[in-house]
């Protein structure tokens, strides 16, 4: 595939595109087309017309069958004979030009076969059952999911349900989807016989979905291309001016790309690493975003260096060369061979400065890497080349080793969409996505999920409608709420309710990024609308059960819910009834003279705990003089010690005595359950240890909030209280209160 393409927005000028490989000469698709006509070749040779395809593939698959592309081709020939093209060619170059692109992407040969005959089922008298009686189940397969795909209209109104297709397509088999990208670039390449509206519909629709697919599918050849095409019928003004640039880069004396290439050839000369290193010019588009970015360009910034190595560890020998022996732009370096993007990426890129201030950016890659970054998901061959038992999954439907998780989701959740305009609008927000992360479960698992996703999305992800019963999540071991933006990386465990009628929080709707979140939020809030007082019934009767059980506990019932399932404001962590201690220099914090015994500096009436904090033994501590030669302690990370010191309020030593009684502030997490206070209360005495206060939030999606104020005997025994709480059928996190900052 030549990286020239014509301007559709000016036919006949020529896009001085920059090659990604060494470029072949351009092919007359004319000649090959007048070629056709004159019929087929004899049996025992190749098609003259079809010649520059079998040199293509033989690159890839020096030892490939040709004789499938020559029946292919005769074929192909034989049924658009008469037909013609918008352009005037005879219409066999559109086929012969499709599978040329593809053939030097690297395709394998049953693609390509497919790829010649792709329109000969929509436009011909051929059927799939003779395509499957002559070239077998795949190739038909595959002519069978283009077909489909072209019998759908491409106007406005029925985009939506064409891309269902379409997707639905790609998801049975990446392949169909790579004849698509490469059906749709020659037909950019030739869009200048089209009316100018025509042109810019066509454009539109490959810039907001096919261009996503092809990065998506890692097809960057095909990507950079179509950007480019689609830039210059959108915008054929800032098009002008950036070809403009680019010539008038071209035709200045010295080139600094070059230069800092044969320095970079030089120095992993000297440290024997065999390596290409190539200078690889920016497209048009590339060109444009990095104008915008930066004002002036220089030299450096028309192009990158591409350097090629053999083995992955050849990567980071490199790397290191550069570093050691140039000036490193730190900043720049990323590493995507540790961690490849989701559409199978691998690079490693950096940058180097000059001593004129230009900055170089270089990607090092093996060679196979670079044939998958080019051509992505084409470059893997045929997906489906295993033993016969790996040849379907055990529900019969076909095995997919090369489908990314992103496409997986978008599988699952366009059944899901309730009508095509929530499937379009959600597809586009979703390819819109540019990155992706990879979260951990507990279990070893992971799940793929666009950049910015939270644990609604998470929940949603791994166990789709279900997930209405979510009630909490733990990111890396810690407590978090549903709303929480998760990172490449974490590890996510879901807390699940166990009450199958369980229902999602409005809230969520807030939260969910992903369209398998989004749409099985938005399909049960449509069939459940809210109770007049906004209190889900559920939540409401729960409530009221647990009323009074916590009154006969001595407990507090405060209205304080949480829907995110995260810590709610007030009733974690709050400020809990303080009472003052005895008087004397040494004073025990708490009631009746019960607590962690501290020892002050100086007279002072009475001395207590804070119970914003409730600090207890062996916690650092600070005290401060307040109102009536109280002095109130507290942990010394406490956001009152600040407040204190800010409003100038006189700091007293302070030290723990010796009594290792104390008073804590624990909160508790659980399910709701019938008798969960009972029991939780029964643990906390069998301790030993005496309940001071204890509020209970209403439960909410099933979850309930505890704080408990307690009273120790022995600081010593609050790990062993701790874990006892945990071992509470329904209780999933026991915790110490920590300081809130004020107003929180």
């Amino acid at each position: 595939m030549s990286a020239d393409a014509t301007n559709p927005a000016a036919p006949g000028a020529v896009v001085p595109a920059a090659p990604r490989r060494r470029a072949r000469p351009r092919l007359d698709l004319r000649r090959l087309g007048r070629a056709a006509l004159l019929g087929p070749a004899a049996r025992d040779r190749l098609p003259d017309a079809i010649g520059h395809v079998a040199e293509a593939h033989r690159a890839h698959f020096p030892d490939a069958d040709l004789e499938p592309l020559r029946r292919a081709y005769v074929l192909a020939e034989s049924s658009h004979r008469g037909q013609m093209r918008k352009s005037g060619e005879p219409y066999i170059t559109h086929p012969l030009a499709v599978t040329l692109i593809l053939a030097e992407l690297g395709a394998e040969t049953t693609t390509l076969t497919a790829s010649l005959l792709h329109d000969t089922v929509e436009d011909t008298d051929v059927t799939l059952d003779q395509v499957g009686e002559e070239f077998g189940a795949e190739v038909r397969y595959l002519v069978d999911g283009v077909t489909k795909l072209e019998k759908v209209d491409y106007g406005a109104a029925a985009e939506p349900e064409t891309f269902r297709k379409m997707l639905v397509a790609t998801g049975s088999d990446v392949r169909v989807m790579s004849i698509k990208l490469a059906d749709r670039l020659h037909n950019m390449r030739t869009l200048g016989v089209m009316r100018p509206e025509k042109q810019a519909r066509i454009a539109k629709v490959t810039r907001d979905v096919l261009i996503p697919l092809a990065e998506r599918l890692g097809v960057q050849a095909l990507k950079t291309e179509l950007e480019d095409l689609v830039f210059a019928i959108l915008h054929p003004e800032e098009y002008r001016h950036t070809r403009e640039l680019i010539a008038e880069n071209a035709s200045r004396p010295g080139d600094p790309l070059t230069e800092v290439a044969e320095q970079v050839r030089g120095v992993l000369r000297e440290a024997d690493i065999a390596a290409e290193v190539l200078v690889r010019p920016r497209h048009f588009v590339s060109v444009h975003r990095v104008s915008r970015k930066r004002g002036r360009l220089r030299g450096a910034d028309f192009g990158r260096l591409l350097v090629l190595v053999t083995e992955d560890a050849d990567c980071y020998g490199v790397l290191g060369e550069l570093h050691t022996c140039m000036t490193p732009v730190v900043s720049e370096f990323k590493d995507f061979i540790a961690v490849p993007k989701f559409n199978l990426y691998q690079s490693l890129h950096t940058a180097v400065a000059r001593e004129d201030g230009q900055v170089v950016e270089v990607l090092i890659r093996t060679h196979q890497m670079h044939k998958v970054a080019e051509a992505g998901v084409v470059a893997l061959g045929n997906p489906y080349a295993a033993p016969a038992e790996e040849q379907s999954a055990g529900d019969g439907e076909r095995v997919d080793p090369t489908r990314p998780g992103w496409l997986s989701r978008l599988l699952d959740w366009q059944e899901a969409a309730p009508d095509p305009d929530t499937f379009w609008s959600t597809l586009r927000e979703d390819l819109a996505q540019d990155r992706e992360i990879t979260v951990f479960r507990p279990d070893g698992g992971t799940l793929g999920l666009p950049d910015g996703a939270t644990c609604v999305d998470a929940a949603y992800a791994q166990y789709g409608e279900d997930a209405h019963a979510c009630i909490g999540a733990r990111v890396n071991g810690r407590l978090a709420r549903l709303s929480t933006v998760l990172k490449d990386g974490d590890t996510v465990q879901l807390l699940m309710g166990q009450d199958p009628a369980s229902e999602p929080s409005r809230e969520w709707l807030e939260h969910a990024h992903t369209p398998a979140a989004r749409i099985a939020i938005q399909r049960w809030l449509a069939t459940h609308p809210a109770p007049a007082d906004d209190e889900p019934e559920e939540e409401r009767d729960l409530r009221e059960a647990a009323a009074p059980e916590a009154a006969a506990s001595g407990a507090l019932a405060e209205p304080t819910t949480d829907a995110l399932g995260g810590p709610a404001t007030g009733a974690l962590g709050g400020p809990a009834a303080e009472a003052p201690a005895g008087p004397g220099a040494e004073a025990l914090g708490g009631r009746s003279g019960a607590a962690g015994a501290v020892v002050v500096d100086g007279p002072h009436s009475a001395v207590r705990l804070a119970g914003c904090c409730t600090p207890v033994p062996p916690d650092r501590v600070a005290a401060f003089a307040v109102r009536g030669g109280v002095v109130t302690v507290h942990r010394v990370e406490c956001p009152g010690v600040a407040r204190m010191k800010g409003t100038g309020r006189a700091e007293v030593g302070v030290r723990w005595g010796d009594t290792t009684a104390c008073r804590v502030t624990l909160l508790a997490e659980s399910f709701g359950r019938p008798h969960l206070l009972a029991d939780l209360t029964e643990a906390i005495a069998l301790e030993g240890v005496e309940i001071v206060s204890a509020t209970v939030a209403p439960p909410a999606q099933q979850r309930v909030h505890h704080t408990y104020t307690l009273h120790l005997p022995d600081a010593a025994r609050l790990p062993a209280l701790m874990r006892a709480m945990r071992s509470v059928p329904g209780v999933y996190d026991v915790s110490r209160a920590q300081p809130q900052p004020p107003g929180a």
